[in-house]
C-alpha cells in the first residue's frame, strides 16, 4: 500500500480529510473533537439529522448548541463527498435483534457505502462494537467486493472502539484513553497520531484488531455480569425484608469492595454487547454459563419490579385490575434522550398484562420516537394526577427536584400513597416520615 494518504502531515494541514459514519452519539462526539484539528466530512443517512446539525442542534443533547457553531465539520448525506478522505471512521450502531442475535445489517450497510466509495490507499477505521475477529472476517471482504481494492494492498483498516458514555460530561471523549489497533505498523502509528491528537489521556496501541475487539466486548460483559449480581442479591434481600441500598452502604466501607449497584439494564451497550460475545463463542462450540446467566437475570428485572408493584397494590387493598400506575423515565438512563433497549418497556408491558392502566412520562424523550419505536405515548407531567401508584423508573433531574413531597402530588389524596423507587434515589426515613408505602430495588 502506498503511504500517500496514510502521511499525517497531509491531514494537520488539510490536504486530506477525515470521514466520519454516523453521527450519533459516538460519531457527533468524535466529528467534533476531530473537527479542531483536521477537516472532517460527517456523513449520516437520515437527512433529518443532517439538517439539524447544519442548524446547530444535537438531538441527543451531547453536545451544546454553541459547539457546533464553532465546528467546521461538512455535514451530507452524499455518499460522494466519502471520495475526497484519506481516513474514514465508521461508527454506526451494532444492536441486536429481537431474538438477541446481533443485527450487523447498520454495519453491513455503512461498510457498503464506504466501499463503493472509497478510494486507493483510503484507511478505514471502526468504532462500532463488535465480537472478536468481525472487522477482518466480515468488514474487510465486504470492503474489498464493493471496492475492487485489495487489502493490505490498497487499502488498510484499524478498530479503536468507542467509550462514550451517553449523558456524562466528566468522562468525555478527550479523557478517555483510545485503544487503538492496525492491519499493519504503519496504519497502527498512523493511527496513534490521529487519535493521539484528540485525546490528551492517551492511546493505549494494542498488537491486532482482535484483541481491540476483545477489550471491547469485555468493558461491558464485564459491567452487565457485576450488576446482575447486585440484581440478585437485591431480590434475595427484599425476600428477607432487608434494604438492599443499606447493606450495599455498609459493604462499601471495606477499600476493596466493587461499587456497583441493582437496577434496570439496558441502553446500546451493557445490555447488548454481552450477546456479541456469546454468539461469538457459541459459533465456536463454547456455551458461556455466567455471561448468560448474567443476562438473564438482568433481563427479568423489568418484570419483577412490576410484580412487586402489584403485590403492592394487593396487600394496600387496591385492585389491580384497573388501577392507575405512573410511570416516570423511559430512557435507559438518566438525562439523556436515548430510548435504544430500554427496560423500563418491560415493567410497562408487565403491569398492562395485570390490566394495570399506565400513565408514562419522560421530560427528554422525544414523543414521536417514543409512539414510533416504543408505541408509547406520553404524558405531560399536568395531566398525571390521582394515581394509585408511581414508579420511579429513570432518576432524570427533574423528578430529583420533585423529591417525595412532589410525587405525592401525582397520587390519589384519599389513599395512602405508594412510591416504587427503581434507582434507590430517594430517602426511606423520608419516605416514612411522609406516610409513603415506600419500596426501592
Amino acid at each position: 500500500m502506498g503511504k500517500t494518504r496514510l502521511n499525517y502531515n497531509l491531514f494537520e494541514s488539510h490536504q486530506e480529510s477525515i470521514a466520519v459514519i454516523g453521527l450519533g452519539y459516538v460519531g457527533l462526539p468524535l466529528a467534533v473533537n476531530l473537527s479542531k484539528y483536521f477537516q472532517v466530512v460527517g456523513y449520516d443517512l437520515c437527512q433529518k439529522r443532517i439538517q439539524e446539525l447544519q442548524n446547530n442542534y444535537d438531538r441527543t443533547l451531547e453536545i451544546e448548541k454553541d459547539i457546533l457553531a464553532q465546528s467546521s465539520i461538512k455535514y451530507t448525506n452524499d455518499p460522494n463527498d466519502i471520495q475526497a478522505c484519506g481516513l474514514i471512521i465508521i461508527a454506526v450502531p451494532t444492536p441486536i435483534n429481537k431474538h438477541r442475535i446481533p443485527d450487523l445489517n447498520p454495519l453491513k450497510s455503512a461498510t457498503d457505502i464506504v466501499g463503493q466509495n472509497m478510494k486507493p490507499d483510503t484507511c478505514i477505521v471502526y468504532e462500532s462494537t463488535v465480537y472478536p475477529g468481525l472487522t477482518e472476517e466480515i468488514c474487510v471482504p465486504r470492503l474489498e467486493k464493493k471496492s475492487g481494492l485489495i487489502y493490505q494492498q490498497e487499502f488498510t483498516v484499524g478498530y479503536s472502539p468507542e467509550r462514550i458514555n451517553p449523558g456524562d460530561k466528566i468522562h468525555t471523549l478527550d479523557k478517555i484513553i483510545k485503544i487503538v489497533s492496525g492491519s499493519t505498523p504503519e496504519t497502527l502509528e498512523f493511527l496513534c497520531q490521529i487519535y493521539g491528537r484528540i485525546v490528551p489521556a492517551g492511546v493505549h496501541p494494542v498488537s491486532s484488531i482482535k484483541v481491540a475487539e476483545a477489550a471491547k466486548v469485555i468493558e461491558n460483559t464485564q459491567r452487565d455480569i457485576n450488576i446482575a449480581l447486585m440484581n440478585e442479591l437485591a431480590m434475595i434481600f427484599d425476600y428477607m425484608g432487608i434494604d438492599t441500598q443499606e447493606v450495599l452502604d455498609a459493604s462499601s466501607t471495606k477499600w476493596n469492595f466493587l461499587p456497583f449497584k441493582p437496577g434496570l439494564v439496558g441502553g446500546h451497550c451493557i445490555g447488548v454487547d454481552p450477546y456479541y460475545l456469546t454468539f461469538k463463542a457459541e459459533s465456536l462450540g463454547y456455551h458461556p454459563e455466567m455471561i448468560l446467566a448474567g443476562r438473564r437475570i438482568n433481563d427479568s428485572m423489568g418484570k419483577y419490579v412490576a410484580e412487586r408493584t402489584v403485590k403492592l397494590l394487593i396487600a394496600s387493598g387496591k385492585p389491580v385490575n384497573g388501577s392507575n400506575v405512573a410511570v416516570l423515565g423511559i430512557t435507559f438512563k438518566e438525562n439523556v434522550p436515548d430510548l435504544r433497549n430500554t427496560k423500563v418497556l418491560d415493567i410497562i408491558r408487565e403491569l398492562k398484562d395485570y390490566g394495570v392502566n399506565v400513565f408514562v412520562h419522560d421530560p427528554f424523550a422525544d414523543s414521536e420516537e417514543a409512539k414510533t419505536h416504543c408505541e408509547l405515548s406520553l404524558r405531560p407531567l399536568n395531566q398525571i394526577h390521582h394515581m394509585n401508584a408511581v414508579i420511579v423508573c429513570v432518576m432524570h433531574r427533574p423528578y430529583i427536584d420533585m423529591g417525595l413531597k412532589g410525587l405525592i402530588q401525582l397520587l390519589n389524596p384519599k389513599e395512602k400513597p405508594i412510591i416504587i423507587d427503581v434507582k434507590g434515589a430517594f430517602n426511606p426515613e423520608e419516605a416514612s416520615q411522609l406516610g409513603i408505602n415506600y419500596w426501592r430495588l
